[in-house]
């Protein structure tokens, strides 16, 4: 089993923060501010998917995920937290949050079904979430000029994604969660994620009056497409998902375990006296 530590940040989420707080960068700050638009509502269903297919498991494997399904909870609820605070800033910037609203509507339809559906959809999401972990710690530039405490902030949720990207995917192991609605579940959030975030970001640029301007785009090629680009790095990883004999641990946490080892100063564990 995988050890979760919980972990307060030590950054202030109180004070305001500049529009364009990605240095400068309108497109990356509009990708970044459309994740975090969405953070809230998708950790909330996966604290809850997670949690009831632990109650869904026998009792000797609720013994054996007990530890770990505590520790990806705490995780979750942080994270939950932080990104509201900083999705409250972005409201009073003018930003609307469409996806949060549709995301909410769309997890109604999973009242009262079979545990192993949302722990199917969270693994899901959790592989799209390591895989950015992934792609954000090796490439910290992406940050560059970024205000330090949200640079701070999005590299620590980064390695926290990575440490836990493993548990809905072995309780819906464990619960006996099949491949087939596992890759089902897979492609449908596959193209649903990447609609939501195309269109919040997109809005995003709109609403502050970035959208047409040339910048804008020659930013979103280089992010996506250029060298070490956001696409370009994750197709492969992404379609790994699925193989048959695929597990997210197959996929390394070196640079998670470096960060969080070189940036101790900037959190301290829930609990630690």
């Amino acid at each position: 089993m995988t050890e979760l530590v919980v972990r307060r940040l030590l950054i202030d989420l109180e004070t305001p923060f500049a529009r364009q707080w990605c240095g400068g960068d309108a497109f990356r700050t509009a990708l970044f501010n459309a994740l975090s638009m969405s953070f809230p509502v998708g950790e909330q269903f996966f604290i809850d998917a997670v949690r009831d297919g632990h109650k869904a498991l026998p009792p000797d494997l609720q013994a054996q995920f007990a530890n770990e399904v505590r520790g990806f909870i705490g995780q979750e609820a942080t994270h939950r937290r932080l990104h509201a605070l900083f999705n409250g800033h972005l409201e009073k910037q003018g930003l609307v949050n469409d996806w949060a609203p549709r995301a909410a509507e769309r997890m109604k339809l999973f009242a009262g079904a079979d545990p192993r559906h949302p722990l199917a959809v969270t693994a899901a999401n959790e592989h799209f979430t390591a895989l950015l972990a992934e792609w954000l710690l090796a490439h910290p530039e992406v940050l560059q000029g970024a205000e330090p405490r949200l640079a701070t902030m999005w590299q620590w949720h980064c390695a926290e994604e990575a440490e836990h990207k493993n548990t809905a995917f072995d309780l819906y192991q464990a619960l006996g969660g099949n491949h087939e609605w596992r890759i089902t579940w897979f492609r449908r959030i596959t193209w649903v994620f990447l609609g939501d975030v195309l269109r919040q970001t997109v809005s995003n640029l709109r609403q502050s009056g970035t959208l047409w301007k040339w910048s804008t785009w020659a930013s979103a090629a280089r992010t996506l497409f250029g060298q070490g680009g956001l696409v370009r790095e994750s197709w492969k990883p992404w379609r790994q998902y699925l193989k048959r004999d695929f597990h997210p641990g197959q996929h390394g946490s070196d640079l998670s375990e470096r960060w969080l080892a070189e940036h101790s100063n900037a959190y301290t564990p829930v609990g630690a006296r």
